[in-house]
């Protein structure tokens, strides 16, 4: 059995459509460490509502996988660096501050895809995070983001204005 993933230890109130584990629709992905403890593993398999052009994968939905997978990648490098076990407080939340994809090849429906992603370079406030997708053996796109360490609450204060100084 797989152990539970980031997700559900660190947010399972969570309302991301893409990773939240308590939306109602959405699609709850699932991170883990990977067993070599540098990479962060996720798969997925692509409903067909999620087409592009016929038989593809729509593009914009790869770059949602790689921003919510990336967060998470962020936020558990960001427990381990402090001894922590995701879930333990004062709990660590990221948000994307850049969002890079580069498609290197199409991507095909009906395949299973595997999202590694690590931190590159040194973990700090901001910290880039490089996260690969391969349908089955082909690598088909890579994600080269930054995530950006943050207080949520005070960052939805700031957006609908009600923030203090």
């Amino acid at each position: 059995m797989e152990a539970t993933p980031l997700q559900d230890l660190a947010a399972p109130e969570g309302v991301c459509f893409g990773c939240g584990s308590a939306h109602p629709t959405g699609l709850r992905i699932h991170s883990h460490w990977d067993p070599d403890g540098v990479h962060v593993r996720c798969t997925h398999r692509p409903d067909p509502q999620y087409t592009g052009w016929p038989g593809l994968v729509y593009g914009g939905f790869l770059a949602m996988l790689v921003d919510c997978h990336s967060n998470w990648t962020a936020m558990a490098y960001h427990y381990r660096a402090e001894g922590r076990e995701p879930g333990s407080l004062p709990r660590i939340e990221c948000v994307t501050g850049e969002l890079g994809v580069k498609y290197l090849k199409p991507t095909p429906m009906g395949v299973e895809l595997t999202l590694t992603a690590r931190v590159e370079g040194p973990l700090g406030r901001k910290s880039r995070v490089i996260c690969e997708i391969h349908a089955d053996d082909t690598l088909v796109a890579v994600g080269d983001s930054v995530f950006v360490r943050v207080d949520t609450a005070r960052l939805a204060a700031t957006a609908h204005g009600t923030a203090t100084r």
